[in-house]
């Protein structure tokens, strides 16, 4: 297919499933989404993994809290967690349904895909991550305990991170062989 000939057939697609296209069109473009949503979460996560956690490691502990905790204020917005939790919802939905087709082709791939960004990427945010984004929240940057903390902070929150970056980029890609 010529690169051209891809945006009318987008076109056509989304047409079709708002004029009444079928249930296996509608989870295609879930499935093409959801493969999205979990590749840009695996490059925000990796590029934390790969360097801006090394950066603010390289920081004095007051200004790498203070830097770590704008970070954790900035990132709620609404486009990182409509990405975050779109993918995290299209992801239970597309496993519930991968479990309804298990007998067609793609079925495991599409239930391993969106299991590894919901348990690996998104629960481990949830339950790992946060609380310890939380917890820095409440260090005065100054204090006499916040190198420590901070210390403690960068291995655990990264070694988490490593987790979440490989469930999202695996997921992705899992989810890509499944349309395949």
């Amino acid at each position: 297919m010529m690169e051209n000939e891809a945006i009318p057939q987008i076109y056509g697609l989304v047409a079709t499933l708002i004029i009444g296209g079928g249930m296996d069109d509608l989870f295609f473009v879930l499935t093409l989404g959801s493969a999205l949503g979990c590749g840009l979460m695996a490059g925000v996560f990796f590029a934390f993994s790969t360097f801006v956690m090394s950066a603010l490691a390289r920081l004095e502990p007051p200004r790498g809290i203070e830097a770590m905790q704008s970070i954790n204020r900035t990132v709620i917005n609404p486009w990182f967690l409509g990405v975050f939790f779109g993918t995290a919802v299209d992801c239970i939905v597309l496993a519930a349904y991968s479990l309804l087709r298990w007998h067609q082709p793609g079925a495991g791939y599409l239930l391993f895909g969106s299991l590894l960004y919901f348990i690996g990427t998104f629960l481990v945010t949830v339950v790992f991550n946060v609380p310890m984004n939380n917890a820095l929240e409440t260090v005065e940057p100054t204090s006499d305990d916040a190198p420590g903390h901070w210390a403690n902070y960068l291995v655990r929150w990264t070694a988490w991170n490593h987790v979440r970056t490989a469930a999202a980029l695996l997921g992705a890609a899992l989810l890509t062989l499944a349309i395949w």
